[in-house]
């Protein structure tokens, strides 16, 4: 009779044990905002031709009554100083602790910014009414498909060298992957989409522009409503171009020539923003006035996807689990010793000290969210969600900061491409894929099953 009370004592510890170490269900709440960055015009640079778009930043913000955490997104790069600034705020005035929202920029390369102080100041009101428009609300989550970015490394035979075309046999990753809010009676609060495109669509406008990532987050909110917030986020875009991208190529070569008659080979090299370009010019103007229309299209095109992902949603959860982890990892680096080109030559490189990289995983029901501070290869999101344990596994990049000063981190099997990504990482190959996996893994399992 001892020895049976024993072994049942010992079961029912287990028991406990695990019921401890499993995430606690609770209520969802959520609520969303966004909040005006564009600059003034007396904030613009020098080689700015004016604002295009407005500019915002988005936020999403949830509780399951336990743990409060959040996405949001601004329109270009986030800054570390920023976010530290804001999140420091956050825990002191509403108790959200730091690292429990990941911020991603939406990697447009032409937004310009305002001061410092003011973007740290409108970043925390996003979030803030964020957190005071927070109901009672259920989330769904879906993924769809877009034929819109292709794998931007190419060995061309014709030129003879690597150069950033589209490669249409390269592995690029279609999934749209959608996370949509709604209140308890169906009112639609908000979405978060992520896709695998670099933003450089309009880059060669030199203006104030949200590019495709802007342009489809308002096309989404004009669908279901005012109060309505589309957040975007930009996937493994490391090695992944819009696949429609020859107004920019044309720009470019004009911008070259221009500079070339002055005596100076940009040839390769990413020509500098602002000069170089007549804007009197008939061809010129064309190509513009195609670029602004190409990113409208983008934009609409990768809308109706989420839009219709979000309408074929049938399954909804209003009481869910919700942790937060992060985790800063360290891979050799390299340093280059023959830099100055872009692409079509062999780097070389020496020892450099490792490189510190973070980590951080929202883990949303069902739904790994996984974040990455770097400009990540489309191949090891890939790996990631093919080993992950659950289905819906998400990697979004270019986030917190966009932290490191290794450049972009290209898969094992790219370092061959002499091309601007692979000659520029700080990373040494044969490392960051595997530890960037495996620590994913690693927090996914903890997060769901405890240490």
């Amino acid at each position: 009779m001892k020895k049976i009370l024993f072994i049942f004592s010992i079961i029912l510890v287990c028991s406990c044990l695990m019921a401890s170490a499993q995430p606690k269900r609770g209520q969802l709440k959520a609520g969303a905002a966004k909040v005006d960055v564009t600059p003034a015009e007396n904030q613009l640079g020098r080689n700015t031709y004016g604002i295009l778009d407005r500019t915002h930043v988005r936020a999403i913000i949830f509780t399951n009554g336990q743990t409060v955490a959040g996405l949001a997104n601004v329109d270009g790069n986030t800054n570390q100083r920023v976010i530290d600034a804001v999140n420091e705020r956050l825990e002191k005035d509403l108790g959200i602790p730091k690292g429990n929202i990941i911020y991603n920029g939406t990697h447009c390369h032409s937004t310009g910014t305002v001061p410092m102080d003011e973007l740290i100041e409108r970043t925390y009101q996003a979030v803030k009414q964020a957190y005071d428009n927070m109901v009672p609300a259920k989330v769904g989550y879906g993924s769809g498909v877009s034929y819109l970015n292709v794998k931007r490394d190419l060995f061309d035979p014709e030129r003879g060298t690597w150069w950033e075309g589209p490669d249409y046999d390269g592995k690029s990753d279609k999934t749209v992957a959608v996370i949509y809010f709604e209140s308890l009676d169906g009112k639609p609060i908000a979405t978060y989409y992520n896709y695998a495109m670099h933003a450089v669509i309009t880059g060669q406008l030199d203006m104030v522009t949200g590019d495709f990532p802007g342009k489809s987050e308002e096309y989404i909110e004009s669908r279901y409503g005012d109060d309505f917030v589309a957040v975007f986020a930009s996937g493994a875009a490391g090695d992944q171009n819009p696949l429609y991208f020859q107004q920019t190529f044309d720009l470019r070569d004009i911008r070259i020539a221009d500079y070339a008659k002055r005596g100076e080979d940009i040839s390769n090299r990413m020509p500098p923003g602002g000069t170089g370009l007549d804007r009197k010019d008939p061809e010129v103007h064309r190509l513009m006035e195609e670029q602004k229309k190409m990113a409208e299209s983008y934009g609409q095109l990768l809308g109706e996807e989420v839009k219709y992902v979000i309408m074929m949603m049938r399954r909804f959860e209003s009481d869910v689990t919700l942790s937060c982890a992060r985790k800063v990892i360290s891979c050799p680096g390299r340093r280059q010793t023959n830099g100055g080109g872009r692409a079509g030559y062999a780097g070389e490189y020496e020892d450099a000290p490792d490189i510190d990289l973070e980590l951080a995983l929202l883990m949303l029901d069902e739904i790994p969210v996984c974040a990455v501070a770097g400009e990540v290869y489309n191949p090891i999101a890939v790996e990631l969600k093919s080993k992950s344990p659950y289905a819906f596994t998400i990697m979004t990049t270019v986030a917190d900061g966009h932290s490191g000063r290794g450049g972009y981190i290209p898969d094992d099997e790219s370092y061959g491409a002499q091309v601007f990504e692979v000659l520029s990482s700080g990373y040494k190959q044969g490392y960051a894929q595997k530890t960037i996996v495996e620590t994913f893994l690693d927090l996914i399992h903890e997060a769901t099953h405890g240490k």
